[in-house]
C-alpha cells in the first residue's frame, strides 16, 4: 500500500512565469502540495506563447506546470490584488520571481508577507538578489550564464556557448524547492514561516564549482574542449562507423591497456611512451584521439559500445533528444507517465526522486490559463454575480 505524499495537506500560492519558479513549484506539486498559480488573464504566464510543440502548447510550460490549478487574475487592478492576497493568507508557502521590485510595489515581497503571516513561508527568485549593483539588471538565462562563467568554460576553443539547457533558471529553481522544504522542516519545530531569497546568478555559481575553484586556487581557468576533458585523454566522442558517435573516457592506465589491446588492436600502444600515461595521452592528444578514431570509425555504434564494455571502459552513446524519448533505461524502469491537459494526454517523466513505500509522485493535470478561477473565487466566497462582474471588468478570466 503506498503512503501519502510528502506534501500532502501544504498549500503553495506562486506569482511566476517562465521556468525558475514555475519549476520549483512543480517539484511541490509533484510531491503532493496543492500549487495555485496565479496568471495575467491577458495570455497568462508568458511561457505559454513559447512553442507550440506539445500538440499545440508550449513544450516549456507543459514541462514546467502539470499539478497545478491556474487562476486568471489582474494583479494591477486593486479587485485582483485583494483576491491574490486572500488566497496567500490561506497559503503555507508563496513563491514569486517578477522582475526585481515589482512583488514590493504590489506588497507580495516576502518581507512584507511574513511579517503579515508569521507561519508563511515566502520565496523570492530572483536574477541577482535583492541588492548590490546589478539588482535590477533583467537577467534571462543565457545573460546569467554569461555572468556566472558558464559560457566561457562551454564549447571549444575557438567557440564558447551557452548550455543548451535553461541551466540558470533550473539551477535557481533546485535551489528554491530544496529551500522550501528546509523552511516546511523548521516550522516544524519551531511554528514560524520566514522569508526565502533565491538568485539565478548565486545558484549557477555554485553550480561552476569545479572550474571556479579550479580557477581562484589554480590560477588558471580550465580550457574549453568540447566534449573532450581538459585533463583526461582520450575522454570524448568519436565517430562510427554508421554515423553514430561513441563517448569513452579512460580514467587509468590499466584501462588504457585494455583499450589498446582489445578495442583499439594494438596491445603495443599500452606500453608506448608516446600513450603509457595520462599525462604522456594529454600531451600527445592528437595523437591519442586520431588511433581511437581510426579504430572506432570501422566499427558501428552497437559493436563500438559492446565491445568498450567487454572491456571494462566507460561508453556512451552520443545520444539525439528523440534517443533520450525512447531510451532502454528509461523504459526498463518504468519512468514514463501520461498526464493530462487541455490537448488530451500527454508523456511526461516521473521526478527523479523515487519516495518509500512505493509512493509514486502525483503527476496532475497541465492546467488551462484560468480553469479553476470559478472554483477558487467560489471558495474565497465569491458569489456567481460577483464573479461575473470581475469578469466583465477583466480583472479575472
Amino acid at each position: 500500500m503506498s503512503h501519502p505524499l510528502p506534501l500532502d495537506g501544504i498549500t503553495v500560492v506562486a506569482v511566476e512565469q517562465a521556468v525558475s519558479a514555475p519549476f520549483a513549484t512543480r517539484q511541490l506539486a509533484d510531491l503532493g502540495a496543492r500549487v495555485i498559480k496565479i496568471e495575467r488573464p491577458d495570455g497568462g504566464d508568458f511561457a505559454r506563447g513559447y512553442d507550440t510543440a506539445a500538440r499545440g502548447l508550449a513544450s516549456h510550460f507543459v514541462w514546467c506546470n502539470r499539478g497545478k490549478e491556474s487562476i486568471a487574475v489582474d494583479l494591477k487592478d486593486p479587485r485582483g490584488l485583494e483576491i491574490v492576497r486572500q488566497l496567500i493568507a490561506e497559503a503555507d508557502v508563496f513563491v514569486q520571481n517578477l522582475a526585481q521590485g515589482a512583488a514590493a510595489r504590489l506588497g507580495l515581497d516576502a518581507a512584507t508577507l511574513c511579517a503579515a503571516h508569521p507561519r508563511l513561508i515566502a520565496v523570492d527568485i530572483s536574477g541577482y538578489g535583492a541588492e548590490g549593483p546589478y539588482a535590477h539588471k533583467r537577467a534571462y538565462d543565457m545573460l546569467v550564464q554569461c555572468e556566472a562563467g558558464l559560457v566561457s568554460v562551454t564549447g571549444t576553443e575557438e567557440q564558447p556557448v551557452k548550455a543548451g539547457i535553461p541551466a540558470a533558471d533550473i539551477a535557481a529553481a533546485m535551489y528554491a524547492f530544496s529551500g522550501v522544504l528546509a523552511a516546511l522542516l523548521r516550522r516544524g519545530t519551531t511554528g514560524a514561516g520566514g522569508p526565502v531569497e533565491v538568485s539565478m546568478l548565486e545558484s549557477l555559481a555554485e553550480w561552476m564549482g569545479h572550474p571556479l575553484h579550479y580557477g581562484m586556487h589554480g590560477g588558471e581557468a580550465p580550457a574549453r574542449t568540447g566534449v573532450a576533458h581538459a585533463v583526461i585523454s582520450p575522454y570524448d566522442a568519436y565517430p562510427t562507423a554508421d554515423g553514430g558517435q561513441v563517448l569513452l573516457s579512460v580514467q587509468n592506465d590499466r584501462e588504457w591497456r585494455r583499450l589498446a589491446d582489445q578495442v583499439l588492436g594494438r596491445p603495443e600502444l599500452g606500453d608506448d611512451p608516446v600513450f603509457a600515461t595520462n599525462t604522456a595521452r594529454t600531451a600527445n592528444r592528437e595523437k591519442t584521439d586520431a588511433v581511437v578514431a581510426e579504430a572506432l570509425a570501422r566499427l558501428g555504434t552497437d559493436e563500438a559500445i559492446a565491445r568498450l564494455e567487454a572491456a571494462g571502459i566507460a561508453c556512451a552513446r552520443l545520444n539525439s533528444v528523440t534517443d533520450v524519448a525512447g531510451h532502454p533505461q528509461l523504459a526498463a524502469r518504468d519512468r514514463w507517465r501520461e498526464v493530462d491537459s487541455p490537448v488530451g494526454p500527454l508523456r511526461a517523466l516521473l521526478p527523479p526522486i523515487t519516495l518509500p513505500g512505493g509512493t509514486e509522485a502525483r503527476m496532475g493535470a497541465v492546467p488551462a490559463l484560468g480553469e479553476h478561477t470559478d472554483a477558487l473565487l467560489s471558495a474565497l466566497g465569491m458569489t456567481d454575480e460577483g464573479t461575473a462582474a470581475l469578469r466583465r471588468d477583466g480583472v479575472v478570466a
